[in-house]
């Protein structure tokens, strides 16, 4: 979920094209994609596309036809999932839970109602991303030639720090958390480009690659990573409590205290803040962002896409079309061969 407020607080974003990242190693936070597939992938009445055994294959859906498509427009993929949560996040991720089990019952009222664009809304609000989930999406990335690293704790940790060694060029994901993490570009709307249409209306926008540099987001605010990351504990991170920061405090607020006064413990100060309620290890928090537990010694390796083995396990083991499969794969192959033959791409399936 991260800390959306944040958004915001980023004036420094470009909208790009997908030609944008020809040739450059995209670091993807996997459980955020896969989320994202998972909500929006849904039959009319708002379940889950599965296999005839009832093994769930939205996600895998979303894999194939968005990960060809990124490889087909010559970006080097790399996907990251994360690990163990930090026991910070226990609290948050039992919130978010129950907030899935109340969607669940509304889902089936609306159902029972007829209500089926009801019923579509809080199915979205129900997805899980189960290990078989997982373990069939890290087996699809493989058989594309996609190089998959499962982090020790969080993802966007681990994809910040190949970031900021240069092993990546950006980190994609839908949330502003990867900044706190210190990743020097966040690249959004990378999995969802496309016409979308808005909730619960006839309206379709427009939705494109997005590019946020963090220095130059960090200089238009007068800010460092460090006071970001105390302006998102105001706010409420993952790893606050539930999820909640300081009642009453919006973006502008927490970044003007922050300009005016450096750091939440000298706002925690101030006569005004008298009644907040800061039950936390508000330094615990900071270190999570700024010394993330991560794994160092990861290979990256593209390969050339498995066609027979992708075809046999979408097509023989997990119900897809053979037809649409093939066809999916075809056009990346094409524009993958196509690129190869120029001198700036030789290497594409191989090295950094």
């Amino acid at each position: 979920m991260g800390v959306t407020k944040l958004g915001d607080l980023i004036p420094e974003r470009q909208e790009v094209s997908f030609d944008f990242f020809r040739d450059k190693a995209i670091a993807f936070d996997g459980n955020n994609i896969l989320y994202q597939f998972l909500t929006r992938i849904r039959q009319s009445d708002g379940s889950l596309l599965t296999d005839e055994k009832g093994n769930v294959t939205s996600h895998l859906s979303g894999l194939l036809y968005r990960v060809t498509k990124s490889i087909g427009s010559g970006i080097k993929v790399v996907f990251i999932f994360d690990g163990k949560p930090p026991e910070e996040k226990a609290k948050e991720v039992f919130r978010r839970k129950q907030v899935k089990k109340e969607a669940e019952v509304a889902y089936e009222e609306a159902l029972e109602r007829g209500d089926m664009e009801l019923a579509q809304k809080y199915a979205q609000r129900t997805a899980r991303l189960t290990t078989p989930m997982l373990k069939d999406a890290t087996q699809l990335l493989q058989l594309m030639g996609v190089p998959v690293i499962h982090a020790p704790m969080e993802g966007e940790g681990q994809a910040a720090v190949m970031a900021k060694k240069g092993d990546v060029w950006a980190s994609c994901s839908q949330d502003y958390d990867s900044l706190l993490f210190g990743t020097p570009k966040l690249v959004r709307n990378l999995t969802i480009s496309g016409k979308r249409k808005l909730p619960r209306k006839n309206v379709y926008v427009e939705v494109k690659p997005e590019l946020i540099d963090l220095e130059r987001s960090l200089k238009a605010n007068d800010l460092t990573v460090e006071k970001l990351i105390d302006i998102a504990i105001l706010l409420g991170t993952d790893f606050n409590p539930n999820g909640i920061g300081v009642s009453g405090i919006g973006p502008k607020t927490a970044l003007k205290l922050i300009q005016e006064h450096e750091t939440l413990e000298n706002i925690l100060k101030l006569p005004k803040m008298a009644e907040a309620k800061i039950d936390f290890d508000i330094e615990s928090i900071r270190n999570i962002f700024l010394k993330p537990e991560v794994i160092s010694d990861y290979t990256l390796n593209w390969k050339s896409p498995d066609i027979d083995g992708i075809v046999d396990f979408l097509s023989g083991q997990r119900g897809f079309s053979e037809t649409r499969v093939r066809n999916a794969l075809e056009k990346t192959l094409k524009k993958v061969a196509e690129e190869k033959k120029q001198p700036t791409l030789d290497s594409f399936f191989g090295g950094s």
